[in-house]
């Protein structure tokens, strides 16, 4: 098969970690005085990083005015009180160890591409997943590129020594798909995340799928 590498997106793909951001955020928000949200409004509000998230939940909040500036004061927090506790309720979703052990036997490269904070990212990624799962963890850096960017897919691509169309890049929500196709990377939905299937259909994906174990079908006949 063509493919040599897999680029995944975090939070609603490889981990369903909703209820620690939502608590996380709900936490800033109340130390500042703005309303909180229930875990399930952050379904389609994740994915653009912190500072978008906390813009999104004042608007939705019903907060008025510098809300770009209040996002950044809330934003600060939410990282802080997240950092602290990544993985409480955090999980890997059904199959994702299993799918990442076998890409591994295989030799297929996988990178992890998040727009959570890097030192947080790094973290949920140690604690949930082997060590040396995939080649590269990489989430939103000051300064440098993130999604829906495609020049943070072509860094990985180039510490991976691999060109967009060896890869496929997997993940949950528009931002992803939209990655994918603006990077060359074939852009793969998962159904399981927080958004919708026919939300990442509509962003470009060529193909969706249901269980982790349907991307090997991606690297059938390929054994080491």
């Amino acid at each position: 098969m063509k493919y040599k590498g897999v680029i995944f997106d975090l939070d609603g793909t490889l981990t369903d970690t909703l209820q620690d951001i939502a608590a996380s955020m709900n936490k800033a928000l109340e130390l500042h005085g703005f309303p909180v949200l229930e875990t399930e409004a952050y379904r389609d509000k994740v994915g653009w990083g912190i500072r978008r998230l906390a813009f999104l939940c004042l608007q939705a909040g019903g907060v008025d005015g510098g809300l770009q500036e209040k996002a950044e004061l809330v934003a600060v927090d939410a990282v802080r009180f997240y950092t602290e506790n990544p993985v409480v309720k955090t999980t890997v979703y059904p199959g994702m160890l299993e799918l990442t052990a076998e890409l591994r036997r295989k030799k297929i490269k996988t990178a992890v591409l998040t727009n959570k904070n890097n030192p947080t990212a790094q973290l949920v990624i140690s604690r949930l997943f082997p060590a040396d799962t995939f080649n590269i963890v990489r989430g939103e850096i000051k300064g440098r590129a993130r999604k829906p960017d495609p020049e943070c897919v072509w860094e990985i691509l180039v510490d991976m020594g691999l060109n967009p169309s060896d890869v496929i890049l997997a993940g949950d929500s528009e931002v992803d798909i939209e990655t994918a196709v603006s990077s060359g990377c074939f852009p793969l939905g998962v159904s399981w995340g927080y958004r919708s299937r026919q939300t990442v259909i509509n962003a470009g994906a060529r193909r969706v799928i249901d269980e982790p174990q349907e991307l090997l079908q991606f690297f059938q006949g390929r054994e080491v």
